[in-house]
């Protein structure tokens, strides 16, 4: 069992910054690929960035291309999505997911979810 807690979510202007930590249990986590995702109200979830178990590797999606990225702490079993020059079309609710698999993590069949962490841009 993984659990995930995410934080450091909030409101911020248009063209700031944030950036959210999703901290996980156990002793194990670098054998877990790692992602975030994100849900617009009234809108399916949407995978954003994902990180392999060593960090070695990630995929993005195209909309956060050049704006986000994602990194990981191994030691502190924490995972990290960096965002800056938020947009308004941002603004969601971000979870992290965790999953063996690094091609299961990004998708919705994920094994592990957190709870989430609202993310509100303003125009």
């Amino acid at each position: 069992q993984v659990q995930l807690v995410e934080s450091g979510g909030g409101l911020v202007q248009a063209g700031g910054s944030l950036r959210l930590s999703c901290a996980a249990s156990g002793r194990t986590f670098s054998m877990y690929a790692m992602a975030w995702f994100r849900q617009a109200p009234g809108k399916e979830r949407e995978f954003v960035l994902a990180v392999s178990g060593s960090g070695g590797t990630t995929f993005r999606a195209g909309s956060v291309e050049g704006r986000f990225t994602i990194s990981r702490d191994n030691a502190k079993n924490t995972v990290y999505l960096q965002m800056n020059s938020l947009k308004p079309e941002d603004t969601a609710v971000y979870y992290c997911a965790a999953d063996t698999s690094l091609a299961v993590v990004r998708t919705r069949s994920a094994a592990y979810w957190g709870q989430g962490t609202q993310v509100t841009v303003s125009s």
